[in-house]
């Protein structure tokens, strides 16, 4: 009788110790004459459990963690049997709390798969919404992605249906999908879970995106430090052209797509999107001037649609269950879910795909447990290195982008950072501007020069020196940046550090800011 394990191959489970887990068990059944197969499959996002072995039961997968390989032989002596339960054992994966209160679209299969197998992706509903697309014209299509409300998971939220049929509408010789697979966000790892785990979804969705604006061609720019995401996509790739889901002509549809794999260098502005096709296209990334939209003139000059990782590889459960099944989720114009991802001070670290309109209360201590510290949670960034640091009175704003830009936040990515009562905001502050001076492309002036003198002026005020005309100084300078910087990385520098000053001013040695009257 065979039995089957479920052991990750995710970066973050390789980096506690999956690999030698996996062996451990091969030579225990080994040793034991078990008929064991290991299936490699994405994480299931409970980081702090990782790795964390599944066990295939006729009731359905059991989960144990966090494992080492010192635990392969008591836990194959408990697996299969009615004896007591291993010190480790979770019960049924689908049951832990964490996983059960979630709404898993996006990630339906993360975890659930062995990622390279294209029998496993479509026995769980993999390549439905491609084979409905190529039943549909491409304004059909669009049509579909437009209704279902949903918008850029890059950061962006601009409505991704307005983009593609910009690129339909606009006329080229070429046109192009271009995937920013360039996650760099401080705790953000949702793009890089999903193209270990499932990377089939994503390429599906780039396909869709294809037939929807007449492009034949798509580059996926996977960021360097990504390698393992890089060697699991060229596999996927390698496996849908074998399986006729990728080339000249699809299915027998006559219908023609391919995707080339484009590794970046490690620059964080190749994040945003011009600068990215800049890179593409052999350049150093520097930001272009819009306009022109890439969706008019993009990459190589031809019309091009660019989106992030989570909102191609959304588009195959709107085309496969209907615009209408992904809009049921969410609030106002914030439709649909977004995978949120826990960081930082946090006792349980992880995905957490949920529909809009959760409280980043609930987030922090009904899915994440509190601080891992013990220590109470002072502050919250949201939305990576240019989120606003969040005080506990804003904790129960609903994650909404309307929302959240109404209190001068944003969702941006989903990323999620706590911070409990010993963090210095002054300190990250003065952080958030230095990591702007080092990482600006340097093509404008406020970026390049305001983030330089934005950290000078906030070291000036932790030492002390004439500290409230100094913060009057620095909040002149965040004016000029919002206001004159090319792109986010400049314009949006600015949130975390007057967050940071309006919620915490103690930290620098200031009086709390005054609220405003008016008339």
């Amino acid at each position: 009788m065979e039995h089957i394990l479920y052991i990750p191959l995710d970066t973050a489970a390789l980096a506690m110790g999956a690999d030698a887990v996996a062996d451990a068990f091969r030579a225990e059944a080994t040793r034991r004459g078990l008929d064991l197969r290991i299936v490699r499959n994405g994480s299931r996002g409970l980081h702090w459990l990782e790795p964390l072995v599944e066990v295939a039961t006729p009731a359905g997968r059991v989960a144990y963690g966090p494992v080492t390989p010192e635990d392969a032989p008591s836990i194959l002596d408990t697996a299969w049997t009615d004896g007591p339960a291993h010190p480790l054992c979770h019960g049924p994966t689908e049951d832990i709390p964490f996983l059960k209160r979630q709404e898993r679209l996006t990630f339906a299969r993360v975890g659930l798969i062995d990622p390279l197998s294209i029998p496993d992706y479509e026995a769980r509903g993999g390549y439905a919404g491609l084979r409905q697309a190529l039943a549909m014209d491409p304004g059909a299509i669009v049509d579909a992605v437009t209704e279902s409300g949903l918008r850029g998971r890059g950061g962006a939220a601009f409505p991704t249906g307005v983009k593609w049929r910009t690129v339909l509408q606009t006329p080229g010789a070429r046109k192009y999908i271009v995937c920013n697979a360039d996650e760099g966000d401080s705790g953000t790892f949702s793009d890089r879970m999903l193209m270990e785990g499932d990377p089939c979804a994503l390429i599906e969705g780039m396909t869709i995106a294809g037939l929807a604006v007449g492009a034949t061609r798509g580059y996926l720019y996977v960021r360097s430090e990504y390698p393992q995401a890089e060697r699991i996509l060229a596999g996927a790739l390698r496996a849908a052209r074998e399986a006729g889901w990728l080339g000249d002509d699809i299915q027998g549809s006559g219908r023609a797509f391919d995707i080339e794999l484009r590794r970046g260098a490690g620059a964080y502005i190749c994040g945003e999107e011009t600068s990215l096709l800049e890179s593409l296209e052999g350049r150093r990334g520097l930001v272009r001037a819009k306009p022109p939209l890439p969706a008019v003139s993009g990459l190589f000059g031809c019309p091009t649609v660019i989106n992030n990782v989570i909102s191609l590889a959304t588009v195959p459960f709107i085309l496969a269950r209907g615009a209408q099944a992904y809009r049921d989720f969410g609030m106002g114009r914030s439709r649909g879910t977004l995978p949120f991802q826990l960081a930082g001070n946090i006792r349980h670290g992880g995905l957490v795909e949920k529909a809009f309109g959760l409280t980043l209360r609930e987030l922090l201590f009904d899915f994440g447990g509190g601080s891992a510290s013990g220590r109470p949670l002072r502050a919250i960034q949201v939305g990576g290195p240019l989120g606003a640091y969040l005080p506990e009175s804003q904790w129960d704003t609903p994650l909404d982008y309307e929302a959240f830009l109404a209190i001068s936040a944003m969702l941006g990515h989903g990323g999620v950072v706590a911070f409990d009562e010993t963090a210095d905001m002054a300190a990250l502050a003065e952080y958030a501007m230095e990591f702007c001076a080092i990482e600006s492309c340097g093509k404008c002036t406020p970026c390049r020069i305001g983030s330089v003198r934005g950290t000078e002026v906030i070291r000036a005020i932790r030492d002390g020196q004439d500290r409230e005309a100094r913060a009057e100084l620095l909040r002149d300078l965040c004016d000029t940046m919002m206001a004159g910087s090319l792109c986010a990385l400049g314009g949006m520098t600015p949130y975390p550090v007057l967050s940071a000053l309006r919620h915490f001013p103690e930290d620098f040695g200031l009086a709390a800011e005054q609220p405003l009257h008016t008339a």
